[in-house]
């Protein structure tokens, strides 16, 4: 006869992540061994600082809060479905918050030594308990948080841009301390005081055939087990437990789970038979998950004032060199970063908003433009913005626009204050020219497209790359669907728009040589962004007009698409796409390198292969531009 009680906790636990993944059986096993436990309001589950209890926590009913002891502040509330109490098993620490019952509550309590068997059997069980530990989210798998940085689709593409974990290997220690195994306790307990470390390794002939932590001292010598005048032999844990050098996140974590270690041991080919290059500690997993965009992203939408926005951008310049250090891929990359900075800047957005006089007016779009707004601004740049307003009566037009104006003024100084430049010419929604109601926009536009001049070829290439970051989304589709329409209806705006991309200062010179600044501050350098990527970026943008595709602004997305819109022209379009990522990690690699916009190369200090991959993007340049002077038959325009 089946255990009610644990027959209803099973029917529980399959309702939710990650338990919905167990066999029945393996879900009725784990049930039968789950504590039930009741909570009054405002009872203790576990205190700050508390050593691990073996078990961690469900919510069954009710809700617990997570607290700072030190300031008092809730960091988080759990209720139905939620996991809490899970640093013990991913960490192997004590608790960094205090628990309390926000109100009268049933938790389970779920043994760890019952759970980790199953966590080592599933890699999908042990990949959703680290993401929540890592971004403290209880379940990152919710609908509230899918298609962000949260949650983790199941869709291959978008689900590979959220498995980050998977993919971003930890920084190690290189400088190994070793020691023999002949060496006295006292004089390795003395060297890695010395070296301020963790633990020491045991080498014969460079290779590792043991290891000594801190917590070996404490349970073996300063228990008495062990005198102080015996040998590492007697005190290492041995044979050595040894990983390859480009372990993941989420292998560390699982490694040190599985061994119930706190170290690893890195070495050439990852066994102990090759010499150990490295060691990684639990503190370096902890620091690499403290990098994590899902913990940026938490951070973001946690801040309630501008101050704190400016420190998490500082980690998401070190996230983008981690990134590119581990060559993950620049897609890949600019996604994310295009995702955390529109993050910041909705949540500066709520903050203005909170401190202004009145609520708005009218519904509205905050619209971000050109490289933000394509999702290629990987370093700090200047801002281009705009708002985009619902129509008023004629009566309040006047008081509606000048909030919004305000509006406008505040959230573009608050950006500048976490680090983005204003715009020199003043594209931002500060300036009246660049704030209108949904009426005025059309306009706009359609005073651009039917009157192409180079002044409104040159406004519309920036704005056409809007992408709305807060706001009233169906206000921004009939913008777009104006747009379109626009387009369609007069189509020797294309021809325009594509002699703008032509009209770029060739990519090089006479006798074969580059095309560089000739005077002012960057007299001999290199004009990546407007003799290469503006080319790629225009003519990305005009195809895809040409085929009426709306809500695709990256440029690699777009020739992408393209790709499968026009099957004759799929290499182009794909070398394109490969050019234009190529471009945009070598501008964001120069510009870490010299701590500025990447925009603007000394060729002098390029080597080989460096002007090689520069020289490689031309020839697609070349075509794609052949491309456009034939599709849009823009030599007839031009004379």
């Amino acid at each position: 006869m089946k255990n009610t009680i644990s027959q209803r906790v099973a029917d529980f636990l399959k309702g939710f992540p990650p338990f919905s993944s167990l066999t029945d059986i393996d879900l009725e096993t784990l049930a039968y061994e789950v504590t039930i436990m009741h909570k009054a309001n405002n009872a203790v589950v576990f205190e700050e600082d508390e050593d691990p209890h073996g078990h961690f926590y469900m919510v069954h009913k009710g809700a617990v809060a997570l607290e700072r002891k030190e300031t008092g502040a809730i960091v988080d509330i759990c209720d139905e479905g939620d996991l809490f109490g899970l640093r013990p098993l991913m960490a192997q620490d004590k608790y960094r918050l205090e628990a309390k019952a926000h109100e009268e509550s049933i938790l389970y309590a779920i043994p760890f030594s019952k759970f980790k068997p199953l966590v080592l059997s599933n890699p999908e069980i042990g990949t959703f308990l680290i993401e929540s530990f890592a971004s403290n989210t209880r379940n990152p798998y919710s609908q509230k948080y899918r298609g962000s940085l949260y949650g983790v689709e199941h869709d291959d593409k978008v689900g590979a841009e959220n498995r980050l974990l998977d993919i971003q290997t930890v920084p190690y220690s290189a400088q190994l301390v070793t020691c023999s195994a002949t060496t006295s306790i006292k004089d390795l307990a003395k060297k890695m005081s010395e070296r301020h470390v963790g633990c020491i390794l045991v080498t014969k002939k460079k290779l590792p055939i043991g290891i000594i932590t801190d917590k070996d001292l404490r349970n073996k010598m300063f228990t008495g087990e062990i005198p102080i005048e015996g040998k590492a032999s007697q005190i290492m844990s041995s044979p050595v437990i040894t990983y390859p050098l480009d372990l993941t996140i989420t292998q560390a974590q699982m490694a040190m789970m599985k061994n119930s270690i706190s170290h690893l041991c890195l070495t050439e080919d990852g066994t102990p038979d090759t010499p150990a290059v490295g060691i990684l500690s639990k503190h370096d997993v902890m620091v690499a998950l403290g990098n994590n965009p899902a913990v940026l992203m938490r951070a973001i939408k946690r801040s309630s004032e501008v101050q704190q926005l400016r420190s998490i951008r500082l980690g998401l310049m070190n996230l983008l060199r981690g990134y590119l250090e581990q060559n993950i891929p620049i897609g890949l990359v600019s996604k994310i970063i295009a995702e955390l900075k529109d993050a910041m800047t909705k949540q500066i957005i709520t903050i203005v908003l909170e401190g202004m006089p009145e609520s708005p007016p009218a519904q509205f779009a905050w619209l971000t433009m050109g490289s933000q707004g394509r999702g290629e601004q990987l370093l700090n740049t200047d801002q281009d913005n705009a708002i985009l307003y619902a129509d008023v009566s004629e009566k309040k037009k006047e008081k509606t626009a000048a909030y919004f104006l305000e509006l406008g003024k505040r959230v573009t100084q608050a950006l500048n204050h976490i680090g983005l430049e204003y715009c020199p010419a003043e594209m931002m929604a500060s300036n009246p020219l660049w704030c209108h109601s949904l009426q005025e926009w059309k306009a706009v536009t359609n005073f651009w497209i039917t009157n192409p001049g180079p002044d409104e070829v040159l406004l519309s290439s920036i704005f056409f790359d809007y992408n709305m970051t807060y706001g009233d989304k169906s206000l921004v589709d009939k913008l777009s669907n104006h747009i379109f329409e626009q387009v369609k209806k007069n189509p020797l705006f294309l021809s325009h728009l594509a002699s703008g991309a032509l009209k770029k200062p060739t990519r090089r010179g006479f006798f074969r040589d580059y095309l560089v600044e000739q005077d002012g501050q960057h007299k001999d350098s290199f004009d990546v962004k407007l003799r290469v990527l503006m080319t790629m970026i225009d003519a990305a943008r005009v195809l895809i007009l040409s085929h009426h595709v709306k809500s695709i602004n990256n440029t690699a997305d777009r020739y992408e698409k393209l790709a499968e819109l026009e099957e004759q022209n799929r290499e182009i379009y794909l070398a394109c796409s490969y050019a234009s990522k190529a471009l945009l990690k070598f501008r964001t690699l120069q510009g870490l390198l010299n701590n500025d916009s990447g925009r603007f190369i000394s060729l002098d200090l390029l080597n080989k292969e460096e002007k090689l991959k520069l020289k490689r993007t031309f020839r697609t340049l070349r075509e794609i531009q052949e491309l456009l002077e034939v599709r849009f038959q823009v030599k007839n325009l031009l004379r």
